[in-house]
């Protein structure tokens, strides 16, 4: 009897298989790997290190002396900090409003539950640009908010414009849909039969929604919180025709001191502050949908 194929040789066939299949696979992502290598990775690198570069007499000397500076200035300091608590306190609003029109959906059916829907998406489909300027004209001064709580005989009205509550209420407008695709999607695949099991428990609603829902949920609402929160901590176009003059939120500060100011070692150094603080949220977010995957297989 004869064999009908060599082992050897059928394992060396595979292998060279795939080979070619690994090679085609790179050969696919090696454009968009390179425009990303010489794109974003490099210059970053190249910020980054500059930062480090300390002029002084006769030449420079690497040292933390900017960042030094950056932190023993009040004033950068206090942009930091108003960035940060606006920053949470906008992600923890648009997290629960999320959350709440999410739940909505999840449990109802019909034209308002669509149309509720289609609202909750809208803002995905207008620019940050126009966002803003429809807000100046809603909740500016005698702007069309004012205009009606005086025809209703309110008056003494104070503008949240140019306050730190303009731009908050323009980040949690602007940062609803995409949680809401997110945690929709979560609470989509918590089944029917458990909830339905533990109504027929006794189980109330808040029960329900605390120890069957949001427990199935927890990534997706933790994915939304770093999708919020890389969305809001570097914005300019918002916080720039909403927020006050001061303090101010670091996109606009950065902008500030490279194009007002002419300063751009100053502008990387916040830049590479304002990036570790995301790179942090950013790992987090990473690290939770690896997770995912790895409970999947």
């Amino acid at each position: 009897m004869t064999s009908d194929a060599n082992p050897a040789g059928r394992s060396g066939a595979v292998r060279t298989m795939h080979l070619k299949e690994n090679l085609a696979g790179l050969a696919l992502v090696a454009a968009p790997l390179g425009l990303l290598l010489v794109l974003i990775l490099l210059p970053t690198v190249s910020m980054v290190w500059n930062t480090f570069q300390v002029p002084v007499e006769g030449g420079t000397v690497t040292g933390i002396a900017r960042y030094q500076a950056f932190f023993a200035d009040s004033y950068s300091v206090a942009n930091l900090r108003y960035t940060l608590i606006w920053t949470l306190i906008s992600c923890v609003t648009a997290l629960a409003i999320s959350l709440g029109i999410s739940l909505y959906l999840r449990f109802s059916e019909g034209r308002i539950a669509t149309m509720i829907h289609a609202l909750s998406l809208f803002p995905l489909f207008v620019p940050a640009i126009i966002i803003s300027y429809a807000l100046v004209r809603f909740l500016g001064p005698n702007g069309l908010l004012q205009l009606l709580l005086e025809q209703v005989g309110i008056t003494g009205y104070r503008t949240p414009y140019l306050t730190p509550i303009g731009p908050f209420i323009g980040f949690v407008w602007e940062n609803i849909p995409l949680p809401v695709l997110v945690i929709t999607a979560g609470l989509s695949q918590v089944s029917d039969h458990a909830i339905e099991a533990a109504r027929d428990l006794g189980a109330g609603a808040w029960r329900i929604l605390f120890e069957i829902l949001l427990p199935q949920v927890h990534r997706s609402l933790l994915i939304a919180f770093a999708l919020i929160f890389l969305g809001v901590i570097g914005a300019y176009t918002v916080p720039y025709l909403l927020g006050p003059p001061a303090p101010e939120m670091m996109g606009v500060f950065m902008q500030r001191t490279l194009g007002n100011l002419q300063r751009p070692d100053e502008a990387q150094v916040q830049a590479v502050i304002l990036m570790v603080l995301s790179s942090i949220v950013g790992g987090f977010y990473i690290a939770t949908m690896l997770r995912g995957e790895v409970g999947r297989k």
